[in-house]
């Protein structure tokens, strides 16, 4: 015999009271309590196999509950070798690193500069966008996939065809939105180093067409991400892995094709000053704290390192950006450290068998350095550790 309704709602009631319902976090991580962090900008960082961090020129995201630190490995090169590798790190807490291997699976020969990860919710992908040269200064823009954020990727595009890909672009990074179109912003060297954002496809993998105007000329290493209702595109003056460093001109604008205005410079006092922080701007990190998101600004500190290797040159990271009401970023601070209160990851053994891109002997290496002009030692340079 059937229960009548009233007493089937009544034992739904009863089963849905001892039910203890849990937030959907993704990937099936729960979050950990928060924890308070200390940040070094003092010293190279190191992994937890007491190797020096070598990722430069990339992006700092938190994925399935940890920190993946990803980056362009210069080891014992001049940084214009085919022996550029991408790199990825992870860590529950920013100062703790696990080194999880290179990122791009069989790439052909070229120059690679730029790696960035992001996640792609609808198609459940985390895709690597890279800026590569078959034949310097031939720029083109690689993307690959895979279904880890350790990887390795492999590449589903390496020509994305952009609005100014007939003026070679170059240095360029992702912004994904809070409804998950996905914009791409990069320079354009042909066209002086101009700055343009480009929205792409669903899938990540093409352009969609729909591009912004100039934004700047004279630009490299270009940022986009967005605070409330505000979009934010950050860069400066071109760097080639100068020392002194570059600035951080902000634009900002109501939506990320522009318009965009002008609004300052958080990494440079005045045209006429030099920057407050000898670096060159790489990222601006969105990650989850006690108060919300914090936006750390990261930057490449060349030749930095004491031993002359550009593999063990190190990076700034900024304590959280601080906001005025009317939207402008207040400037950086140069602290040598700082503490924030942060989200804390989940612990991860280190893999077994990391992938590796094996090095090989460049069949044409540079024999003067574009940026300084000086002789290439190949015997010194040619990153065949």
């Amino acid at each position: 015999m059937l229960p009548s309704i009233g007493v089937m709602c009544v034992f739904l009631l009863t089963l849905v009271s001892c039910v203890k319902i849990q937030p959907h976090l993704g990937n099936g991580h729960h979050p950990a309590p928060p924890r308070t962090v200390t940040i070094d900008n003092s010293q190279a960082r190191h992994d937890d196999a007491g190797n020096i961090v070598d990722a430069h020129d990339g992006c700092l995201q938190f994925f399935a509950g940890r920190y993946y630190l990803y980056g362009t490995s210069y080891g014992r090169s001049s940084g214009f070798s085919i022996n550029n590798r991408f790199r990825c790190y992870s860590s529950p807490d920013l100062q703790n690193w696990t080194f999880q291997g290179e990122l791009l699976e069989s790439p052909p020969d070229g120059v690679y500069y730029r790696p960035y990860v992001v996640f792609n919710s609808e198609r459940r992908k985390y895709v690597l966008f890279y800026n590569w040269y078959p034949k310097l200064w031939n720029g083109k823009t690689g993307v690959a996939v895979s279904d880890t954020p350790e990887g390795p990727f492999t590449i589903a595009n390496a020509d994305l065809v952009l609005s100014q890909s007939a003026s070679q672009p170059g240095d360029g990074s992702p912004f994904i939105d809070e409804n998950g179109t996905a914009y791409f912003i990069y320079t354009v060297i042909g066209q002086n180093h101009s700055v343009r954002i480009e929205q792409l496809t669903r899938d990540y993998l093409a352009s969609s067409g729909k591009v912004s105007q100039v934004l700047a000329t004279n630009c490299e290493a270009p940022v986009l991400f967005r605070r409330g209702e505000r979009y934010y595109a950050l860069m400066d003056e071109c760097c080639c892995f100068c020392s002194e460093g570059s600035g951080a001109k902000v634009f900002t604008a109501s939506s990320p094709l522009g318009l965009f205005a002008q609004r300052g410079n958080i990494n440079r006092p005045s045209m006429d000053e030099p920057p407050t922080i000898a670096a060159q701007q790489t990222w601006v990190a969105p990650l989850p704290s006690e108060h919300g998101v914090a936006y750390l600004w990261m930057a490449d500190r060349w030749n930095s390192a004491v031993d002359g290797v550009k593999g063990h040159d190190w990076q700034f990271w900024s304590a959280p950006l601080q906001f005025r009401e009317d939207g402008t970023i207040l400037p950086i601070e140069n602290r040598t450290t700082w503490e924030a209160t942060l989200r804390a990851g989940r612990d991860s053994s280190r893999p077994t068998s990391p992938y590796f891109w094996p090095k090989k002997h460049d069949p044409n290496p540079l024999a003067t350095d574009p940026c300084s002009g000086k002789t290439i030692d190949p015997a010194r340079f040619d990153g065949l550790e």
